[in-house]
């Protein structure tokens, strides 16, 4: 049994909040069940699997939505991270995350133990026996691939061996210190297990000239980097800086939690909503112009300018567009533009489904399945099949989605700046010849409050 997970993005808590402990309780819970399922065998007999593997696919642990890197002005996330303050800096940050979502990870790191899912043996006739009390415990082998939000785990170097090290200890991961995968073609070990469920899985940020550089590579920091750092990580921070003697309470929460909202473009109107709440409307004109100052800084960066070269209209200019709208209007201005720019340039919800089709284990029936993650927005599109129904071999694009907390904005009247809170919790299982009574796969994507 195959199950894959991404886009957790667990942070330190300087920022937005992570998903709570309860949805690593509930996936456990479902992780549990499906693996006692998946022991009944599509002749009908109960033999209980050996093991799962459950592959993090990007964008777990997310060190960018760190304000510890603020913390010297000539240390970022994209600078050289070969100077000995970065790795200490990732470190500081690493264990910063690992402590904050301690109660979560301990719910993985108990099941890759084999001391939270254990499935009864079978009985001679091939049922569960439910009456011995030695049941057995199941292996369950976590592996982590990185994204855009955690590709520091992919750099090469002792210190960050050392840092990966401190992670696998505190996750229970089944993989050595060695650089963590971007690609499963960098690890073996992963094109293995993916090859015996035809699966293909990437993060999907390959995809995104905003979050990756196809000339750099993924050791390398991106223009979305910057832009998480320099402006939605450093907003509160500037604004608590500046006024928070004059700020009423909840202020600054309010605006740490600008990752939090969806849709991403409807950040401005977030934060002129949580302004208008909270502040008189001298102090919202004030906040105001704190935004354009740290918009127009941003603009300004050596890294931008050079990248604003380098690509084309749909990335640096686009935030120019926004930010420079910013200058003359108000939130509720900005956020209308940021809206049209979502739906014009990338047709509201983004979709990979296009780049799944260019896929060669795609184009040459080696793969049924392609996964990618990153955009958050879970799917399931058919993209071909062969023979005839209903045993036609069918292949199909899945994207994981993501365990998140959100502040949703309302379809009604959206410029009334109303979010409504839930979390949002997607996984994908695929199963091995026989399992299941013979089902190939789950995809199951909700959401709670």
């Amino acid at each position: 049994m195959l199950v894959i997970v991404s886009d957790l993005h667990l942070g330190d808590g300087t920022t937005a909040e992570s998903i709570p402990a309860s949805a690593f309780e509930v996936f456990a819970r479902r992780l549990n069940e499906a693996a006692y399922f998946a022991s009944w065998r599509k002749d009908g007999a109960y033999r209980p699997i050996n093991s799962v593997d459950v592959i993090l696919l990007g964008d777990i642990l997310d060190p960018l939505h760190s304000t510890r890197w603020l913390g010297e002005p000539t240390l970022r996330p994209w600078s050289n991270p070969y100077e000995a303050r970065y790795a200490a800096t990732l470190l500081e940050v690493t264990r910063a995350i690992l402590d904050h979502n301690e109660a979560a990870l301990a719910i993985l790191k108990k099941c890759a133990s084999g001391k939270s899912i254990r499935l009864a043996p079978a009985t001679r006739r091939k049922t569960p026996d439910f009456k011995t009390a030695e049941q057995i415990p199941l292996k369950v082998n976590f592996h982590y691939m990185v994204g855009n939000h955690d590709w520091y785990y992919h750099l090469r170097g002792e210190a960050f061996d050392e840092i990966r090290a401190e992670v696998i200890k505190r996750m229970g991961l089944s993989q050595s210190s060695a650089p963590f995968p971007h690609q499963m073609e960098e690890a073996p070990d992963l094109q293995e297990i993916f090859a015996r469920y035809r699966v293909v899985a990437r993060h999907g940020d390959i995809f995104d000239p905003f979050n990756y550089d196809e000339k750099k590579g993924r050791d390398y920091g991106t223009l979305g980097d910057v832009f998480t750092m320099e402006v939605s990580n450093r907003f509160p921070v500037e604004v608590q800086r500046r006024y928070g003697d004059e700020l009423p309470g909840g202020v600054v929460n309010s605006l740490r939690r600008i990752t939090n909202v969806r849709p991403a473009l409807a950040a401005p109107l977030w934060i002129s909503g949580q302004i208008k709440a909270h502040a008189s409307p001298a102090l919202a004109d004030e906040l105001k112009n704190v935004w354009d100052e740290i918009a127009e800084e941003f603009l300004h960066l050596d890294f931008v300018s050079q990248a604003d070269k380098a690509l084309r209209f749909d990335v640096v200019d686009t935030m120019k567009l926004l930010i420079k709208v910013s200058d003359r209007a108000s939130f509720s201005t900005v956020n209308d533009v940021a809206l049209w720019v979502h739906e014009k340039l990338w047709g509201g919800e983004r979709s990979f489904v296009e780049h799944a089709l260019r896929e060669p284990a795609f184009l040459n029936r080696t793969a049924r399945y392609i996964v990618y993650g990153h955009t958050h927005h879970h799917e399931a599109v058919p993209l071909d099949a062969q023979g005839s129904a209903p045993y036609a071999e069918s292949q199909i694009y899945f994207n994981s989605g993501t365990w998140h907390s959100y502040y949703d904005l309302a379809v009604k009247n959206p410029r009334e700046q109303k979010f409504v809170p839930y979390h949002a919790l997607t996984y994908l299982t695929f199963y091995a010849e026989g399992e299941r009574e013979g089902r190939a796969f789950d995809a199951w994507s909700g959401v709670y409050a």
